[in-house]
């Protein structure tokens, strides 16, 4: 019961990713349909459910475009788990500010980087051109596209991928 299911809107835009338990509560309220079926069955004493992969309300939600949160896993997940100023990879990578705070540097998607601590202590409070640095890509805010936000669900449910594209 604990599967990931997709949520589609009645636009069919991919809106989130809940567990079986919640989509089947969202099916019994009649707020949603079955768009796919890979799982099986649920079944009770009276009566058998299809257990849903991907569901899509029966209303269109408004709702603001989505960002992608400005966290430390986003901004490691951007970086492509390197280093951006060395190209090292390792599973101990910190945040550095580019600009640091107290100079002015601000807590932004343009102005953080993953750095390896080694690198982030040779850096220290110095900007780029203070620790004879450069950055081996330009920080930027990714883009949150379906295939983004919801891709990492992709490799046990291969039937999403039509779902995502486009979006």
């Amino acid at each position: 019961m604990n599967e990931p299911v997709l949520v589609l809107n009645g636009n069919y835009e991919p809106l989130n990713v809940c567990n079986t338990k919640r989509a089947m509560g969202l099916i019994l309220a009649g707020k949603v349909t079955v768009m796919e079926n890979g799982r099986g069955f649920i079944r009770t004493v009276s009566r058998t459910y299809e257990r849903p992969s991907v569901i899509r309300l029966i209303c269109v939600v408004h709702r603001p475009r989505p960002r992608v949160r400005l966290c430390k896993r986003e901004i490691l997940r951007r970086d492509g788990y390197r280093c951006q100023y060395c190209g090292h990879q390792t599973s101990q990578l910190t945040i550095d500010h580019v600009v640091p705070r107290y100079r002015g540097g601000e807590h932004s998607w343009e102005n953080l980087v993953a750095a390896c601590p080694q690198c982030n202590r040779r850096k220290g409070g110095r900007g780029l051109a203070g620790a004879k640095m450069t950055l081996l890509h330009q920080p930027f805010e990714p883009h949150p596209t379906a295939q983004y936000l919801f891709g990492g669900y992709l490799e046990g449910n291969g039937t999403w991928a039509k779902y995502l594209e486009g979006w």
